[in-house]
């Protein structure tokens, strides 16, 4: 099972990244930003930035959990060489390990004022098929895969190639993300301009489920919904919602409009 709650004592022992991303060379902003957890605080700082985005048409905005790796707590794996990539799937720098699981192609597409936001910088992240984020959760502190920074194109779009994410217990399924001016600002989460989260249609997740290595998420879905996460709940996702296509046999794309 994930460990999710003992990451103060896992975090005292991570272990340092190599191939530091320095030369961009641009210091991190004015401190990282504190990152909430998932009690009542959480939920009600979460439920105020939706309603504000809301009326702004931006993208809800979101906590960014207690598992970033972007500075905020713990481990920055956002200054390192290997972090800017498409392919999501194998940590890098020590280890080479690759998170298995049913193939999920994952696109943004950014926009500011209703035209695509060209030159700006997406970092993803999201559990693997056991529940575990990398860098936190026991057994795999050691391993960075299932992150990811990308550049929008012209067309305001980041595409990732990953895996389809576990639902673990408390939590819908879901994808985290930080948005950055550019390439050089997406170096600690000081610098990030929009948080939010992606979340997964319930029909696709009782077939990805259905297959093996998936088997705890089963039950975790059961107890759980788009509106008792302590997320989605704010509007059921109506905005963080992907539409998804694909199949197991030949891997799921998700796409997600994200206005910033």
């Amino acid at each position: 099972m994930p460990d999710h709650d003992d990451f103060g004592g896992i975090s005292r022992d991570l272990p340092r990244l190599l191939g530091r991303r320095r030369l961009l060379g641009l210091l991190a902003g004015a401190g990282a930003l504190a990152v909430a957890g998932c009690g009542a605080a959480a939920t009600t700082s979460s439920s105020a930035s939706t309603t504000a985005a809301a009326s702004s048409g931006e993208i809800p905005q979101e906590t960014a959990g207690p598992f970033p790796a972007d500075g905020s707590n713990g481990p920055n794996v956002l200054d390192d060489a290997g972090i800017v990539r498409r392919d999501i799937r194998s940590s890098f720098g020590g280890s080479t390990t690759v998170a298995e699981g049913v193939p999920l192609a994952i696109t943004l597409n950014l926009t500011r004022d209703g035209a695509p936001l060209a030159g700006a910088a997406v970092y993803l992240w999201h559990c693997d098929r056991a529940g575990n984020y990398s860098l936190y959760s026991r057994g795999v502190t050691g391993e960075n895969y299932l992150r990811g920074v990308q550049e929008t194109d012209a067309a305001g779009a980041v595409r990732f190639t990953s895996i389809f994410p576990a639902c673990y217990s408390g939590r819908w399924p879901h994808a985290h993300f930080e948005v950055y001016e550019s390439l050089g600002k997406a170096t600690s989460s000081g610098n990030a301009i929009s948080t939010s989260q992606l979340a997964l249609p319930k029909d696709v997740c009782d077939t990805v489920y259905a297959t093996a290595g998936y088997e705890q998420s089963i039950r975790n879905l059961s107890q759980v919904s788009l509106t008792s996460d302590n997320v989605f709940r704010d509007d059921g996702a109506a905005r963080q919602l992907a539409t998804t296509a694909g199949s197991v046999a030949a891997g799921y794309t998700a796409t997600l409009a994200v206005p910033v």
